[in-house]
């Protein structure tokens, strides 16, 4: 049994970073085999969390390599956006949940240098509500 956490904690961290995986086909699974809601989400929150810090790193340390001409983004790219997180803040890592541009938003994070605790906070919430929401979902059905 704990072998199924373990798979969907290793599948939602695959599922942060820009692999193409889809943790909430396993989660809803997983639910209707009899899991635990609560250990599940649990382990699609920390897993998808801690995935999403592997992107954080990528842009902390990978931006530095902008000019290039193998790195997959655009200086403007780049530029833009910063500019964007700029404008609306670090806040915005709450909606890294979204299944479109919600990675590049933690990369973004790590490019602008949030700080560690205040990224895995809020990537966290957003995260954690995404599952919550997920599981509460599937209940009512």
């Amino acid at each position: 049994m704990i072998s199924s956490y373990l798979l969907l904690f290793t599948v939602a961290f695959g599922a942060a970073t820009l692999l193409p995986f889809y943790s909430e086909i396993l989660l809803v699974s997983q639910l209707r085999e009899g899991l635990h809601p609560g250990w599940l989400w649990l382990a699609a929150t920390t897993g998808n969390t801690l995935g999403a810090g592997v992107n954080w790193w990528m842009g902390a340390k990978l931006v530095q390599y902008a000019d290039r001409r193998w790195f997959p983004a655009r200086k403007a790219d780049i530029q833009r956006a910063q500019n964007w997180f700029t404008r609306y803040g670090q806040w915005t890592l709450l909606m890294s949940w979204m299944p479109i541009g919600g990675d590049a938003l933690t990369v973004v994070g790590g490019m602008m240098k949030v700080p560690a605790p205040a990224f895995f906070i809020l990537v966290g919430i957003g995260k954690g509500v995404r599952y919550a929401l997920v599981i509460i979902g599937l209940a009512a059905f």
